[in-house]
């Protein structure tokens, strides 16, 4: 007695294609509740990196000006 294994090469695609576009979907409404051009390294690795590096250097300017108004 053997076995037989039906299966539905539509649905299984079908179910592919819905997959994808959920996945899609997700990205997009992250980009858009953020308000955010970059939500993280995957959406623009160099631009991630330059806005960290402004970010570092606009934090050591203000704790200069805050440690300048200590003194």
């Amino acid at each position: 007695m053997g076995f037989r294994i039906n299966t539905n090469v539509a649905a299984l695609n079908a179910k592919a294609s819905a997959d994808l576009n959920s996945k899609s979907l997700d990205a997009s409404l992250s980009r858009l509740s953020s308000g955010l051009r970059i939500n993280s390294a995957a959406d623009d690795a160099s631009g991630m990196a330059i806005a960290d590096s402004l970010r570092s250097q606009a934090n050591t300017l203000g704790q200069a000006i805050n440690n300048g108004n200590d003194a």
